[in-house]
């Protein structure tokens, strides 16, 4: 998924066994504990990070505070709301009842679901996992951010987006939608005959040890739960109340670090399912997603990896199968930050080097070179990136996002100072006109065309 996000988601158990970094390879965390405190400082992150590298912990450290009206810091045990991190063990749970004869993912949704509306006659499970439903996203209903206190239950929940037209015929497409993890949590409990709560305390949660993730509520005590914040330009604000029943399968989970690592450890390491059903899990369909994880190729290593974002909180999650190593980043401060730092501690983990926004040079770029650079970009269907010039400096507005200033780094290359994000101009070799550009984020390269109009 491309994001410029403003200031303002089949391998032995031996993988995991603990070995002896190479005593000739230079020690990655004071590089890392850098990029982490750089976003500190910026007063963009504060969290938990825990990286482990060969069953070695590089990092496990918590970062700012839980909560700042009582100076209370973060730390490797501080319980954080996860989003849609949540998808993944939904994602599990279908396949656990799968194993078990319940259910098959090829099935239509209407099998279990008799009162199915009959434009649903076509959608699967499998859709409903990866995305390609066709079900509208109903966090993204002009009422959602007037609805999203209610408290709620899954049959209601259901009802938000049941009767509302498809956006594309199932399985032509992948488009992210969190009605359709929705109905996979309505699906498991009317499977199972238990709450979605019952089904992953007893089949994940207890088996892996993992004493400190469950389904988040308002109303319960739980101790080390950190508050959720956004920042401002004054510091920051406690985020929107919203209630944790509307999220539900699609994002109401809270855990740490070190559970979050349980998590890791058994999924792949063959404890949650079997070696067919894991491969069905991290297997790609369209755009890179498999089931409730993206799955492919970062910077030229395989990764498994999900972000997430509730009000007050961003995370972020990756596995890199070949290089048995995983990245937990848990954030309380809405924003870029987790899924950035995630990225950069990746990189310096595999010996790859990282400049940071405060790290690059800036320099000054001739007006009639900006001027070429000025027009629409697509990336995709639905995604553009427009390049205007205001005050002498080059400006970027990506579809429904803010407008942020660009820095020369050359004369071809631009730079993000609120995301860790680059754009390169190319021209035509003959011409010499300016025909399209390329967003590295995330240690991907999104080329998007210039538009002849724009």
């Amino acid at each position: 998924m491309i994001r410029l996000i403003t200031i303002a988601s089949v391998f032995s158990c031996a993988l995991f066994a603990s070995t002896t970094m190479d005593a000739q390879a230079p020690d990655p965390t004071p590089r890392m504990q850098e990029i982490i405190q750089s976003y500190v400082s910026a007063k963009t992150f504060m969290g938990s990070v825990l990286v482990s590298k060969d069953g070695r912990l590089l990092i496990n450290q918590g970062y700012g505070f839980a909560n700042l009206e009582w100076n209370i810091p973060n730390s490797p045990t501080t319980k954080f709301r996860l989003g849609s991190l949540t998808k993944q063990f939904t994602a599990a749970s279908i396949l656990l009842l799968e194993e078990r004869g319940k259910l098959k993912v090829e099935d239509p949704v209407s099998k279990y679901m008799t009162d199915a509306p009959a434009a649903w006659s076509k959608i699967t499970i499998f859709n409903l996992l990866t995305h390609s439903s066709g079900i509208p996203n109903f966090t993204g209903f002009p009422d959602y951010q007037t609805t999203e206190w209610k408290d709620t239950n899954p049959t209601e929940l259901v009802a938000r987006f049941r009767d509302k037209p498809l956006d594309f015929e199932p399985g032509t497409k992948f488009q992210y939608s969190n009605s359709g993890y929705i109905v996979l949590g309505y699906l498991i409990e009317k499977i199972s005959g238990q709450t979605y709560t019952e089904f992953l305390q007893e089949n994940i949660f207890t088996p892996l040890g993992m004493s400190d993730t469950g389904l988040d509520n308002n109303e319960a005590i739980l101790l080390q739960r950190a508050q959720g914040y956004v920042h401002v330009p004054d510091g920051f604000h406690h985020a929107g109340y919203t209630s944790m029943t509307i999220p539900f399968s699609a994002g109401a989970l809270y855990s740490t670090t070190g559970d979050l690592l349980k998590w890791e450890q058994g999924l792949f390491g063959g404890k949650v399912l079997t070696a067919p059903e894991l491969k069905k899990m991290t297997t790609p369909f369209k755009d890179g997603y498999a089931f409730g994880l993206f799955s492919g190729m970062k910077d030229g290593h395989q990764q498994m990896s999900h972000g997430g974002g509730i009000e007050g909180f961003n995370t972020s999650l990756a596995f890199y199968p070949d290089d048995k190593m995983i990245v937990v980043v848990l954030g309380n401060v809405n924003g870029s930050a987790p899924d950035e730092i995630a990225v950069a501690l990746g990189k310096v983990a595999l010996g790859q080097t990282v400049t940071l926004a405060t790290e690059r040079k800036e320099i000054s770029v001739a007006p009639a070179l900006l001027a070429d650079y000025a027009g629409t970009y697509e990336l995709a269907p639905t995604f553009s990136i427009v390049i205007t010039v205001e005050g002498g400096k080059l400006m970027a507005q990506a579809t429904h996002q803010a407008k942020l200033p660009l820095f020369g780094e050359s004369d071809t290359k631009f730079f993000f100072k609120v995301v860790d994000a680059q754009i390169e101009f190319f021209r035509d070799s003959t011409t010499h006109a300016v025909t399209h550009l390329t967003l590295y984020q995330g240690g991907v390269a999104h080329e998007g065309k210039k538009n002849r109009l724009g």
